[in-house]
C-alpha cells in the first residue's frame, strides 16, 4: 500500500525543475531580441517565442507529470516555431539567406548554375554549393503569387522538411528489435527529446528566419545513423547529398569511416568513402566546370573573408577577432583552423568512435573548432554540434549490432575465456 501511494503520488507531481527553469530561460533569452536586435525577423520571432516559453514554463510547473512535459513542449513548438514561421513567410520576412538559395534556386533551373558571373553586392553572391539551390528551386515553380505559393515556395521550409525528414528517418534506421513496449517507449523519449531540441532557441531561432544550416544538420545526424547500422553505402549518399550543400560538411565523411572502419571493418569503410567523395562529385563537378571561377571566389574566397567583398558573418568569435587584425591576424586563424583540424583526424586515427554518441561528439567537436576559428562565422553555426550532441544521446542504439566486426571480437574473446 505504501509503494503504491509513492507510485500515485509521484505521477501527480510537477515536471523535474529543469523543464519549467529551462523554458523560463528561453522565454528571458527570446524576450530580449525585440529589445536588442535590429533585424525585423529576429524581433517577430522574440516576441512569439517569448510567449510561447512563458507558457511552456507555466505548463511545465503546474501540471501534472505524466502531462507536463508533453503539454510544456507543445506550447513551446507552438510559440517559437509555428506562429513565427507562418507569420514570417506569409508576410515575406526573411534574411538573407533565403533570398539567396531562391535566387541561386532560379538561376540553376534556367542556367544550369546558382552562380551569378560578375557579383557586385554581397546580396548577389552565392556561398553555397549547388545543392543547396535545390531547396530554391519550389520559388522558381510556383513563383510567389497567392498564399498557397508563398508558404510552399519559401526555402526556409524545405529548409525545414529536409531536416525533420532526416531526424525521424535516423530513428527508424537505428530502431533495434524488441517487444513493443520497450519499442514505444524508446519512440515516445526520442519525440520528446528530438521535440524539446527543435522549440529550443538553438533550432526554433534559425529555423524560423533562415534555415539554412538545418538540412546539413539533419543529413549529418543520418550519415551517422546508417554508419551504425553497417549500411555503408546509404551513409555514402547521405554524405555526398551533405557535401553538396556547403564545404562544412566535408568534415563528417573522415568521421563516419572511421565509425564504419573500427564497428565494420575496412571494406565497409572503404565503400561508404567512395560512394561519398563519387557522389559529391558528381553532384558539384557539373556546376563548377561551368563556372569555375565565380564557384571558388563565391563558395571559398567569400565566406573566409578573402573575398572581394567582405562577408557579413560577424560574430565576434576568436576567429574573426583574429582575422580583423591583418595578414598576420588571419593566418594565425588559418594556422589554429588547421591545426585543430589535424588533432581530430589524428584523434580518429588513435581512438576511433565506436557508437553514435561518440561519432556525434567527434565530429561536433571538430565543428565547433572550425566555427570557432574561421576567420568568418556566426554563432548560429553552433546549432550543428548541438543538434549532434542532442540527437545522439536521445537515440538508443545499444551496443554493437549482432554480425559487425566488433560484436564478433567480443564472442571470439568470450569463447577463449576458460
Amino acid at each position: 500500500m505504501i509503494t503504491w501511494r509513492v507510485e500515485r503520488d509521484n505521477s501527480r507531481s510537477a515536471a523535474p525543475w529543469w523543464w519549467p527553469v529551462g523554458w523560463l530561460l528561453a522565454a528571458v533569452w527570446a524576450a530580449a531580441f525585440p529589445l536588442v536586435s535590429e533585424l525585423g525577423t529576429h524581433r517577430v520571432w522574440g516576441v512569439c517565442a517569448a510567449v510561447g516559453y512563458a507558457g511552456a514554463a507555466v505548463a511545465a510547473r503546474l501540471l501534472p507529470r505524466p502531462r507536463a512535459v508533453r503539454v510544456s513542449v507543445t506550447v513551446a513548438l507552438a510559440g517559437a516555431v509555428v506562429l513565427p514561421l507562418l507569420l514570417l513567410v506569409l508576410t515575406g520576412q526573411a534574411q538573407s539567406e533565403v533570398d539567396v538559395i531562391e535566387r541561386s534556386g532560379r538561376l540553376l533551373y534556367e542556367r544550369g548554375t546558382p552562380y551569378l558571373d560578375a557579383p557586385r553586392r554581397v546580396e548577389e553572391y552565392t556561398p553555397y554549393l549547388p545543392g543547396m539551390a535545390l531547396l530554391g528551386i519550389p520559388r522558381a515553380l510556383l513563383g510567389e503569387h497567392g498564399w498557397v505559393a508563398r508558404y510552399f515556395g519559401d526555402a526556409r521550409v524545405w529548409c525545414a522538411a529536409v531536416f525533420l525528414a532526416c531526424l525521424v528517418a535516423s530513428r527508424g534506421v537505428v530502431r533495434r528489435p524488441g517487444d513493443g513496449a520497450q519499442v514505444r517507449g524508446e519512440d515516445e523519449r526520442f519525440g520528446t527529446a528530438t521535440a524539446a531540441l527543435i522549440a529550443s532557441p538553438v533550432v526554433a531561432l534559425p529555423l524560423c528566419v533562415s534555415g539554412v544550416d538545418l538540412p546539413l544538420a539533419g543529413l549529418c545526424v543520418l550519415a551517422v545513423a546508417f554508419a551504425v547500422r553497417g549500411r555503408p553505402v546509404a551513409a555514402g549518399l547521405v554524405l555526398a547529398a551533405a557535401c553538396s550543400l556547403k564545404w562544412t560538411a566535408w568534415p563528417a565523411i573522415p568521421v563516419v569511416v572511421a565509425l564504419l572502419g573500427c564497428v565494420w571493418g575496412a571494406r565497409p569503410a572503404l565503400r561508404c568513402a567512395g560512394t561519398a567523395v563519387a557522389g559529391t562529385a558528381l553532384l558539384v563537378l557539373p556546376c563548377a566546370l561551368l563556372s569555375p571561377g565565380p564557384m571558388v571566389q563565391q563558395v571559398l574566397a567569400f565566406p573566409t573573408g578573402r573575398g572581394e567583398l567582405a562577408t557579413p558573418a560577424a560574430s565576434p568569435l576568436p576567429g574573426r577577432l583574429l582575422a580583423e587584425q591583418g595578414a598576420m591576424g588571419w593566418a594565425a586563424a588559418v594556422t589554429l583552423l588547421v591545426c585543430g583540424a589535424i588533432g581530430v583526424g589524428v584523434s580518429l586515427v588513435l581512438r576511433p568512435p565506436r557508437d553514435a554518441v561518440r561519432a556525434a561528439d567527434r565530429l561536433a567537436l571538430g565543428l565547433a573548432i572550425a566555427f570557432l576559428l574561421a576567420p568568418a562565422g556566426r554563432f548560429g553555426y553552433l546549432a550543428l554540434p548541438v543538434v549532434l550532441v542532442v540527437w545522439a544521446r536521445s537515440v538508443d542504439t545499444g551496443a554493437a549490432p549482432a554480425g559487425s566486426w566488433e560484436a564478433s571480437a567480443r564472442q571470439l574473446t568470450r569463447l577463449r575465456e576458460p
